[in-house]
Protein backbone atom coordinates (compact mmCIF):
# COMPACT_ATOMS: atom_id res chain seq x y z
CA UNK A 1 0.00 0.00 0.00
CA UNK A 2 1.41 3.39 -0.98
CA UNK A 3 1.50 6.21 1.59
CA UNK A 4 -1.22 8.07 -0.27
CA UNK A 5 -3.60 5.11 -0.23
CA UNK A 6 -3.21 4.14 3.44
CA UNK A 7 -6.06 5.49 5.60
CA UNK A 8 -4.81 8.41 7.68
CA UNK A 9 -4.31 7.34 11.28
CA UNK A 10 -5.52 3.77 10.72
CA UNK A 11 -3.69 1.34 13.01
CA UNK A 12 -1.52 -1.22 11.27
CA UNK A 13 -2.44 -4.87 11.32
CA UNK A 14 -5.44 -6.95 12.26
CA UNK A 15 -6.51 -6.14 15.82
CA UNK A 16 -7.53 -9.69 16.70
CA UNK A 17 -4.36 -11.22 15.30
CA UNK A 18 -2.27 -8.62 17.11
CA UNK A 19 -3.98 -9.32 20.43
CA UNK A 20 -4.61 -13.05 20.25
CA UNK A 21 -2.44 -14.40 17.46
CA UNK A 22 -5.53 -15.67 15.64
CA UNK A 23 -9.00 -14.86 14.42
CA UNK A 24 -12.13 -16.83 15.32
CA UNK A 25 -11.69 -15.72 18.92
CA UNK A 26 -14.02 -16.17 21.89
CA UNK A 27 -14.08 -13.35 24.46
CA UNK A 28 -16.01 -13.82 27.70
CA UNK A 29 -17.60 -10.91 29.54
CA UNK A 30 -16.80 -10.39 33.22
CA UNK A 31 -19.95 -8.69 34.51
CA UNK A 32 -18.76 -7.01 37.67
CA UNK A 33 -21.07 -6.89 40.68
CA UNK A 34 -22.39 -3.42 41.57
CA UNK A 35 -19.46 -1.16 42.40
CA UNK A 36 -19.35 1.35 45.26
CA UNK A 37 -21.16 4.49 44.21
CA UNK A 38 -23.72 2.68 42.04
CA UNK A 39 -27.41 2.39 43.04
CA UNK A 40 -27.41 -1.39 43.58
CA UNK A 41 -24.26 -1.49 45.70
CA UNK A 42 -25.21 -2.75 49.17
CA UNK A 43 -21.94 -2.31 51.02
CA UNK A 44 -20.16 -5.54 50.01
CA UNK A 45 -16.43 -5.66 50.66
CA UNK A 46 -14.58 -4.59 47.53
CA UNK A 47 -12.31 -7.64 47.88
CA UNK A 48 -15.36 -9.85 47.39
CA UNK A 49 -16.26 -7.92 44.22
CA UNK A 50 -12.71 -8.27 42.93
CA UNK A 51 -12.66 -11.99 43.69
CA UNK A 52 -15.97 -12.59 41.94
CA UNK A 53 -14.60 -10.85 38.84
CA UNK A 54 -11.36 -12.84 39.00
CA UNK A 55 -13.23 -16.12 39.45
CA UNK A 56 -15.39 -15.42 36.40
CA UNK A 57 -12.32 -14.53 34.33
CA UNK A 58 -10.58 -17.75 35.39
CA UNK A 59 -13.64 -19.80 34.45
CA UNK A 60 -13.68 -18.30 30.97
CA UNK A 61 -9.98 -18.65 30.27
CA UNK A 62 -9.43 -22.02 31.91
CA UNK A 63 -12.37 -23.29 29.87
CA UNK A 64 -10.71 -22.25 26.61
CA UNK A 65 -11.80 -18.68 25.87
CA UNK A 66 -9.15 -16.48 24.29
CA UNK A 67 -9.70 -13.43 26.47
CA UNK A 68 -12.15 -11.46 28.57
CA UNK A 69 -13.68 -8.03 28.67
CA UNK A 70 -14.33 -6.43 32.06
CA UNK A 71 -17.60 -4.51 32.31
CA UNK A 72 -19.46 -2.64 35.07
CA UNK A 73 -22.75 -4.29 34.19
CA UNK A 74 -23.87 -4.30 37.82
CA UNK A 75 -24.00 -0.49 37.89
CA UNK A 76 -27.60 -0.35 36.63
CA UNK A 77 -29.09 2.13 35.82
CA UNK A 78 -26.13 3.25 33.76
CA UNK A 79 -25.01 6.85 33.79
CA UNK A 80 -23.92 8.95 30.84
CA UNK A 81 -20.15 9.38 30.44
CA UNK A 82 -19.87 12.78 32.13
CA UNK A 83 -21.88 11.56 35.13
CA UNK A 84 -19.66 8.57 35.92
CA UNK A 85 -17.61 9.23 39.04
CA UNK A 86 -13.87 8.60 39.38
CA UNK A 87 -14.59 5.81 41.85
CA UNK A 88 -15.84 3.61 39.00
CA UNK A 89 -12.54 3.95 37.15
CA UNK A 90 -10.59 3.30 40.34
CA UNK A 91 -12.35 0.05 41.24
CA UNK A 92 -12.40 -1.21 37.67
CA UNK A 93 -8.69 -0.51 37.24
CA UNK A 94 -7.84 -2.58 40.32
CA UNK A 95 -9.87 -5.63 39.34
CA UNK A 96 -8.79 -5.42 35.69
CA UNK A 97 -5.13 -5.28 36.68
CA UNK A 98 -5.58 -8.33 38.93
CA UNK A 99 -7.25 -10.28 36.14
CA UNK A 100 -4.54 -9.43 33.60
CA UNK A 101 -1.71 -10.25 36.00
CA UNK A 102 -3.28 -13.50 37.18
CA UNK A 103 -4.19 -14.84 33.77
CA UNK A 104 -1.61 -13.26 31.49
CA UNK A 105 -4.02 -12.84 28.58
CA UNK A 106 -5.26 -9.77 26.70
CA UNK A 107 -8.24 -8.13 28.36
CA UNK A 108 -10.68 -5.45 27.29
CA UNK A 109 -12.59 -2.76 29.17
CA UNK A 110 -16.16 -1.53 28.72
CA UNK A 111 -17.49 1.24 30.97
CA UNK A 112 -21.24 1.67 30.73
CA UNK A 113 -22.69 3.72 29.38
CA UNK A 114 -20.46 4.69 26.48
CA UNK A 115 -17.69 6.00 28.73
CA UNK A 116 -14.72 5.77 26.38
CA UNK A 117 -12.46 8.13 28.32
CA UNK A 118 -12.84 6.30 31.66
CA UNK A 119 -12.36 3.03 29.75
CA UNK A 120 -9.12 4.30 28.24
CA UNK A 121 -7.94 5.43 31.68
CA UNK A 122 -8.62 1.97 33.12
CA UNK A 123 -7.08 0.22 30.14
CA UNK A 124 -3.92 2.30 30.38
CA UNK A 125 -3.61 1.76 34.14
CA UNK A 126 -4.34 -1.99 33.98
CA UNK A 127 -2.46 -2.86 30.80
CA UNK A 128 -5.58 -3.81 28.84
CA UNK A 129 -5.37 -4.34 25.11
CA UNK A 130 -8.65 -2.80 23.97
CA UNK A 131 -11.78 -0.96 24.98
CA UNK A 132 -15.34 -1.48 23.81
CA UNK A 133 -17.38 1.61 22.97
CA UNK A 134 -21.07 1.20 22.20
CA UNK A 135 -21.52 4.49 20.32
CA UNK A 136 -18.23 5.52 18.72
CA UNK A 137 -19.62 7.72 15.92
CA UNK A 138 -22.94 9.45 15.28
CA UNK A 139 -25.60 9.37 18.05
CA UNK A 140 -28.66 7.47 19.21
CA UNK A 141 -31.38 7.43 21.83
CA UNK A 142 -30.49 4.84 24.46
CA UNK A 143 -31.88 3.75 27.83
CA UNK A 144 -29.74 6.55 29.27
CA UNK A 145 -31.18 9.19 26.93
CA UNK A 146 -29.43 10.94 24.06
CA UNK A 147 -25.95 9.45 23.62
CA UNK A 148 -23.35 10.97 21.29
CA UNK A 149 -20.35 9.34 19.66
CA UNK A 150 -17.17 9.51 21.74
CA UNK A 151 -14.56 9.14 18.99
CA UNK A 152 -13.27 12.71 18.83
CA UNK A 153 -12.80 13.19 22.58
CA UNK A 154 -11.55 9.66 23.17
CA UNK A 155 -8.91 9.64 20.43
CA UNK A 156 -7.46 12.92 21.66
CA UNK A 157 -7.40 11.58 25.22
CA UNK A 158 -5.71 8.37 24.07
CA UNK A 159 -3.06 10.44 22.32
CA UNK A 160 -2.42 12.46 25.49
CA UNK A 161 -1.91 9.23 27.42
CA UNK A 162 0.52 8.00 24.74
CA UNK A 163 -1.68 4.91 24.70
CA UNK A 164 -2.21 4.47 20.97
CA UNK A 165 -1.66 0.73 21.34
CA UNK A 166 -5.04 0.36 23.04
CA UNK A 167 -7.39 -0.83 20.31
CA UNK A 168 -10.95 0.40 19.81
CA UNK A 169 -13.73 -2.18 19.45
CA UNK A 170 -16.79 -0.21 18.34
CA UNK A 171 -20.40 -1.37 18.22
CA UNK A 172 -22.39 -0.91 15.02
CA UNK A 173 -26.07 0.01 15.40
CA UNK A 174 -25.77 -1.03 19.02
CA UNK A 175 -28.41 -2.83 21.12
CA UNK A 176 -30.58 -1.12 23.77
CA UNK A 177 -31.27 1.94 21.67
CA UNK A 178 -33.08 3.60 18.79
CA UNK A 179 -31.20 5.04 15.84
CA UNK A 180 -34.11 6.92 14.31
CA UNK A 181 -32.15 10.18 14.37
CA UNK A 182 -29.85 8.78 11.69
CA UNK A 183 -32.41 6.52 10.00
CA UNK A 184 -32.04 8.41 6.74
CA UNK A 185 -28.66 6.67 6.31
CA UNK A 186 -28.31 2.91 5.81
CA UNK A 187 -26.69 0.81 8.53
CA UNK A 188 -23.84 0.09 6.12
CA UNK A 189 -23.01 3.82 6.06
CA UNK A 190 -23.07 3.99 9.86
CA UNK A 191 -20.60 1.10 9.95
CA UNK A 192 -18.32 2.90 7.51
CA UNK A 193 -18.39 5.92 9.85
CA UNK A 194 -16.82 3.76 12.56
CA UNK A 195 -14.03 2.80 10.19
CA UNK A 196 -13.56 6.42 9.14
CA UNK A 197 -13.14 7.36 12.81
CA UNK A 198 -10.35 4.78 13.27
CA UNK A 199 -12.11 1.92 15.02
CA UNK A 200 -9.99 -1.25 14.98
CA UNK A 201 -12.79 -3.82 15.17
CA UNK A 202 -16.56 -3.74 14.72
CA UNK A 203 -19.16 -5.43 16.94
CA UNK A 204 -22.61 -6.46 15.75
CA UNK A 205 -25.39 -7.02 18.30
CA UNK A 206 -29.05 -7.90 18.58
CA UNK A 207 -31.65 -5.68 20.20
CA UNK A 208 -30.76 -6.33 23.85
CA UNK A 209 -28.44 -8.30 26.12
CA UNK A 210 -28.67 -11.96 25.15
CA UNK A 211 -30.60 -11.28 21.93
CA UNK A 212 -29.24 -12.85 18.75
CA UNK A 213 -28.91 -10.82 15.58
CA UNK A 214 -30.05 -12.27 12.27
CA UNK A 215 -27.25 -13.89 10.25
CA UNK A 216 -27.98 -11.79 7.19
CA UNK A 217 -27.68 -8.65 9.33
CA UNK A 218 -24.37 -9.86 10.75
CA UNK A 219 -23.09 -10.59 7.24
CA UNK A 220 -24.08 -7.11 6.08
CA UNK A 221 -22.13 -5.47 8.90
CA UNK A 222 -19.08 -7.65 8.26
CA UNK A 223 -19.08 -6.79 4.56
CA UNK A 224 -19.52 -3.08 5.22
CA UNK A 225 -16.79 -2.95 7.86
CA UNK A 226 -13.77 -4.36 6.07
CA UNK A 227 -12.30 -4.79 9.58
CA UNK A 228 -12.25 -7.63 12.09
CA UNK A 229 -15.86 -8.11 13.10
CA UNK A 230 -17.33 -9.78 16.18
CA UNK A 231 -20.84 -10.56 17.38
CA UNK A 232 -21.50 -9.16 20.84
CA UNK A 233 -24.86 -10.55 21.95
CA UNK A 234 -27.03 -13.63 21.66
CA UNK A 235 -24.25 -16.14 20.99
CA UNK A 236 -25.19 -19.66 22.11
CA UNK A 237 -23.88 -23.21 21.56
CA UNK A 238 -26.59 -23.64 18.93
CA UNK A 239 -25.67 -20.65 16.74
CA UNK A 240 -21.98 -20.07 17.47
CA UNK A 241 -20.58 -22.03 14.53
CA UNK A 242 -22.96 -20.37 12.09
CA UNK A 243 -21.93 -16.96 13.43
CA UNK A 244 -18.21 -17.75 13.35
CA UNK A 245 -18.53 -18.87 9.74
CA UNK A 246 -19.27 -15.22 8.96
CA UNK A 247 -17.33 -13.12 11.49
CA UNK A 248 -13.95 -13.20 13.23
CA UNK A 249 -14.99 -13.60 16.83
CA UNK A 250 -17.72 -13.63 19.44
CA UNK A 251 -18.22 -11.87 22.76
CA UNK A 252 -20.26 -14.11 25.03
CA UNK A 253 -21.63 -14.08 28.56
CA UNK A 254 -25.23 -15.07 29.24
CA UNK A 255 -25.03 -18.51 27.61
CA UNK A 256 -22.01 -19.39 29.76
CA UNK A 257 -23.51 -18.31 33.09
CA UNK A 258 -25.28 -20.60 35.54
CA UNK A 259 -28.85 -21.11 34.28
CA UNK A 260 -28.00 -18.89 31.28
CA UNK A 261 -28.67 -15.70 33.27
CA UNK A 262 -26.22 -12.84 32.77
CA UNK A 263 -25.97 -11.76 36.43
CA UNK A 264 -25.09 -15.26 37.66
CA UNK A 265 -21.48 -16.49 38.01
CA UNK A 266 -19.81 -18.15 35.04
CA UNK A 267 -20.46 -21.90 34.84
CA UNK A 268 -17.13 -23.64 34.06
CA UNK A 269 -18.91 -26.68 32.63
CA UNK A 270 -20.83 -24.50 30.17
CA UNK A 271 -17.62 -22.81 29.05
CA UNK A 272 -15.82 -26.10 28.46
CA UNK A 273 -18.75 -27.56 26.54
CA UNK A 274 -19.14 -24.41 24.43
CA UNK A 275 -15.49 -24.33 23.40
CA UNK A 276 -15.49 -28.07 22.67
CA UNK A 277 -18.41 -27.60 20.30
CA UNK A 278 -16.74 -24.96 18.14
CA UNK A 279 -15.44 -25.84 14.68
CA UNK A 280 -12.50 -23.45 14.49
Amino acid sequence: MTPSSKPIGQAAGDALTSLYGRTKVVIGVVHLAPLPGSPRYQGEAVEAIYQRGLDDAKAYLHGGCDGVIVENHGDIPFAKPDDIGPETSAYMAVVSDRIRRELGRPIGINVLANAAIPALSIASAAGAGFIRVNQWANAYVANEGFVEGEAARAMRFRARLRANGIRIFADAHVKHGAHAIVADRPVEELVKDLVFFDADAIIATGQRTGHAADLSYIRMIKEAAGLPTLVGSGVTPDNANDILSIVDGVIIASALKHDGVWWNPVDPARVTAFIAGLAR
